[in-house]
């Protein structure tokens, strides 16, 4: 059955007109909230901006510096309903107090940091359970950025040098929070060069659908495979079902990986792609002739 519940997941901001991370401070183009991912994840939310928003800090490694700064980004949204959740360790994750806050909000917001953090902290506590069960049988927003991205699939890269992503050994995989399955996120993609990591990735596990999020840019999910790009940036996709070989599994830890016959695909926002069929829509957008 497909999921109830909408996926928003975003490789991470950019320093010019979009809310970050890594910039504190508010954004100095303010449009970026009028019409980008933040408005996005507001206008898919079941009450739009009357709903409940949970921002869930528990990656970052400033957890209340980040909080402070989405609550005033999506104020700029007139958006004010804001919880912020720094869930530091699983007994938190587990405490009933936070299990009642996640299940009355109609959007949860993952922030970036350490995807390793998501995993480790909420894998199979209480809290986890709560979002695999809203995700599946209500009409919630579940949304991503950065780290919280990566963390979405049901497989997750947490470490690789993006240089040496192609030896053996280097990128290293673990269980994500499971939101979906049959893909793994990467993301800061285009920008830290990590095409390496994610053909790795593929090549070891070829069944599933590599995803790599430009900065500012994401994709939002619905009924659990329908993929529409958004946002300013790209979108890469790496499908290695028709993969031919490989040399992955002859070679010594530390040695470069051979890959023969990996298809890749470019979205760009209001591309689509089916999960279910492997089918990828270009959107072409009209033209509109200077006056």
């Amino acid at each position: 059955m497909a999921p109830k519940g909408k996926l928003i997941i975003i490789g991470g901001a950019i320093n010019t007109g979009s809310f970050t991370e890594t910039q504190f401070g508010l954004p100095q183009n303010m449009n970026f909230f009028e019409r980008g991912i933040l408005k996005r994840i507001t206008t898919e939310s079941v009450k739009d901006t009357s709903s409940r928003f949970e921002i869930i800090t528990t990656a970052s490694l400033v957890p209340e510096k980040v909080g402070e700064e989405y609550i005033k980004a999506f104020a700029q949204l007139d958006v004010h309903d804001v919880g912020v959740l720094n869930i530091v360790n699983r007994e938190q994750a587990n405490d009933l107090l936070n299990c009642e806050r996640v299940k009355a909000a109609d959007v949860l917001v993952f922030t970036g940091g350490d995807q390793l953090r998501l995993s480790s902290i909420f894998g199979g506590t209480a809290i986890h359970e709560i979002l695999l069960d809203k995700y599946a049988n209500e009409e919630v927003v579940i949304a991503g950025t950065s780290a919280g991205a990566a963390a979405s699939s049901k497989n997750m890269i947490y470490q690789g040098n993006s240089k040496d992503a192609l030896l053996k050994g280097e990128v290293k995989i673990t269980a994500g929070l499971g939101f979906i399955d049959g893909v793994i996120v990467d993301t800061h993609f285009v920008q830290r060069g990590r095409i390496g990591r994610l053909l790795y990735a593929t090549a070891s596990s070829p069944g599933i659908l590599g995803i790599g999020l430009g900065e500012d840019t994401g994709l939002y999910i619905s009924n659990g495979n329908t993929m529409e790009a958004i946002g300013s940036g790209m979108v890469i996709l790496v499908d290695g079902r028709s993969m031919s070989d490989t040399n992955l599994t002859d070679v010594e830890m530390g040695q470069p990986v051979s890959i023969k016959n990996m298809v890749v695909h470019v979205m760009c926002d209001g591309d689509i792609y089916d999960l279910t069929a492997h089918q990828l829509t270009i959107h072409h957008p009209k033209v509109v002739p200077t006056p």
